[in-house]
């Protein structure tokens, strides 16, 4: 039997196996790049060993590094989780090689079914000739061979554009998983993502567990995720089954593994087979009351599974919960986790099984820090109820109550998704629900007026402002306090005689309670409680977050005219072939890109003019706001050339000696 389990992965995948480890009385392991030192994954392992470096190319994409560690620890078998090196043929034979028991499938499964191009030819499903696409092919998807979570996709709607994307694609494919080989594919606009969970033994046994609908996604990534794939017809059900379990069988699949569809006219399409464990693993758990790492420990030490799998049981949804700013082009975000509570997590006596049941599982706890080097998933959060509308309705209110402070996340997004008619009526479900209700689910949530008032009230409660908290006999002018949010909102207010406080602006607002934590505050007739904290100069109330205004705002600081800085912390990956200043450049043309967090993140010219500057060398690490180039608009005087791009010419010649660093390994799938 199995005694010490090493992961070779980060994160929250990570921390999940751990806790069905420690539950079997399995001891464990973790391995840790220089970035992820101090992380929960590290933390929660029985034992640790460090991956020197900070890239995932130098450390969890280093095979010989991760089975060395193994042995180094003691252990006696490796678990990949999902991402890096997880559907990775030459891995699992080195573990296997090394005398170490692999939880995965057969390394001859993961050759078949890893690379999409082979697996499509295996199931008779030949991909697109790129050198044969023509527009009557369009649009068309351009699709890493290896790995997933959107790393490597593109869509192609103009013909001229598909070498370039090709090309992008490509690179991004090579930096996240080691292998550029990319396909095309018909792009099926707005169908539902649909796939079945297997889970197959040694003995000849084959599971599907059920079907989960996947198709709220943004860049090809999945955000929520559900079981079982509502409003399907029995005998769509049964063909999906059927392909799945015999996709398994084709290639003598142990282990679990994911096959997925695209839905779209009643008849369902073949994307690809995904040989390890999901992210969205936890609803197909949940509905059929089982733990599949548990099951994948006892197939690794060869327990045959019973006949039938255990029957499904209400609905479950998962949202995954982002470090990104969704309406600023989900940008990713950075920084200290200041607090990260979900209070409505269910803490379940012994025997228990409450009517709804929340699950969170997460890589992070209150004050850790989410760098630049890997995915931006917080958590995943997970609610499992007698029916797909309580479940939703459950998960909602439970995001809505979490107290994140911290990097921006996606938060406001997924209660609005989880609340709009395009995920709450199944009819109406499809892969581009971002496309077509982007607008109205990052609007910004209800009551930011009122938290602006919360967040003043709370500070004068500190003992900030000209009153300190107290009452003076002599009436003088108002407090004012100015917060900015998606709007700004001054707030005035002065103390009472009985120690209170009266709020004179916005009108209609009264302060019932005030502490420096919390606040309530009545307007209408109706009384509203919200808690208060503050982290390095912002206010966060509720699910609102604040930022007060300076009292002598800094004078601007002047950036010129078409400058370009970097909008998010990361890693230059590669300038455009040939660019140099002085080159003349199109608005919208690609002058660079940027790698943070998973996704590569494309710098285009602003306007068309000339570049005057251009500091951006494949391999240098950026901060939010960095100068990365300069163009000078053609509708604008000639100016002299800025002192800063005498360095860019040396910026340039750096440039010609290096390669582009690989970043990143993606982490969602």
């Amino acid at each position: 039997m199995i005694s010490t389990v090493l992961v070779a992965n980060r994160g929250e995948i990570a921390c999940r196996i751990f806790r069905t480890c420690r539950e079997l009385g399995i001891a464990t392991v973790a391995v840790y790049s220089d970035a992820d030192a101090g992380a929960l994954h590290v933390r929660e392992a029985d034992a640790a060993v460090r991956l020197p470096g900070a890239t995932p190319a130098e450390t969890y994409l280093r095979a010989d590094l991760v089975v060395a560690a193994a042995r180094a620890a003691g252990a006696d078998a490796i678990h990949p989780g999902y991402g890096f090196l997880s559907e990775n043929k030459e891995f699992a034979e080195a573990v296997t090689g090394a005398g170490l028991t692999w939880i995965g499938p057969p390394p001859a499964a993961i050759e078949a079914m890893a690379s999409k191009t082979r697996a499509k030819e295996l199931l008779g499903i030949p991909p697109l000739d790129p050198g044969e696409v023509t527009e009557a092919d369009l649009p068309v998807l351009v699709k890493a061979a290896a790995g997933g979570g959107g790393r490597g996709m593109r869509i192609v709607r103009e013909l001229d554009e598909l070498k370039g994307e090709l090309a992008a694609a490509s690179a991004e494919a090579l930096s996240a998983f080691g292998d550029g080989e990319v396909f095309v594919e018909p792009y099926v606009e707005d169908g539902r993502h649909v796939e079945v969970q297997v889970l197959a033994d040694a003995h000849g046994t084959v599971w599907t567990l059920g079907t989960r609908d996947c198709s709220l996604q943004r860049r090809h990534q999945k955000v929520i995720e559900e079981a079982p794939a509502p409003g399907l017809p029995p005998e769509l059900l049964d063909s999906l089954y059927a392909s799945a379990a015999s996709a398994a069988r084709s290639v003598g699949y142990t282990g679990a593994g994911t096959v997925e569809f695209l839905v779209a006219d009643g008849r369902a399409h073949f994307l690809e087979m995904n040989t390890r464990l999901q992210v969205e693993h936890p609803v197909t758990e949940e509905v059929h009351g089982l733990d599949l790492v548990a099951l994948q420990l006892a197939v690794a030490e060869g327990t045959p599974l019973p006949p039938e799998p255990p029957a499904p049981r209400g609905h479950a949804i998962e949202a995954r919960l982002y470090a990104e700013d969704p309406a600023a082009g989900w940008r990713p975000q950075t920084g200290v986790l200041h607090t990260l509570e979900f209070p409505d997590a269910t803490e379940e006596a012994p025997g228990a099984r409450p009517r709804t049941r929340v699950r969170v599982d997460t890589g992070y706890a209150s004050g850790d820090t989410v760098g630049v080097h890997y995915d931006a998933m917080l958590a995943k959060v997970v609610v499992h109820a007698p029916t797909r509308a309580e479940a939703a309705r459950r998960l909602a209110h439970v995001l809505e109550r979490a107290r994140i402070h911290g990097p921006v996340t996606n938060r406001d997004l997924l209660v609005a998704s989880l609340r709009h008619p395009g995920f709450t009526d199944p009819e109406r479900l499809g892969t581009g629900f971002y496309e077509h209700h982007l607008d109205a689910v990052t609007e910004p949530p209800a009551g930011e007026e009122r938290a602006a008032v919360a967040a003043a009230l709370a500070a004068a409660a500190r003992g900030g402002g000209r009153f300190g908290g107290g009452w003076r006999n002599v009436r003088s002018r108002d407090e004012t306090r100015t917060y900015e949010g998606r709007a700004a909102h001054e707030v005035r207010y002065r103390p009472t005689r009985t120690g209170g406080h009266e709020v004179t602006a916005p009108p209609g607002i009264r302060a019932v309670s005030v502490a420096p934590d919390r606040v309530s505050l009545e307007a209408d007739g109706v009384v509203s409680a919200f808690e208060v904290a503050e982290h390095d100069g912002t206010v966060y109330v509720g699910r609102h977050r604040l930022t007060a205004a300076p009292r002598f705002p800094a004078p601007d600081e002047q950036t010129a005219p078409g400058s370009l800085l970097a909008p998010m912390p990361g890693t230059v990956v590669r300038v455009a072939e040939g660019l140099a200043v002085g080159d003349r450049v199109a608005a919208g043309q690609p002058l660079l890109w940027l790698e943070a967090m998973k996704m590569e993140h494309r710098v285009t010219a602003p306007a068309s003019g000339t570049l005057t500057a251009l500091h951006a060398a494949p391999g240098r690490q950026v901060e939010v706001g960095t100068l990365l180039a300069v163009v000078q608009p053609d509708d604008r005087p000639d100016q002299p050339v800025p002192a800063e791009a005498q360095e860019s010419q040396e910026v340039q010649e750096v440039q010609k000696a290096q390669k582009p660093q690989e970043a990143q390994e993606d982490q969602t799938a």
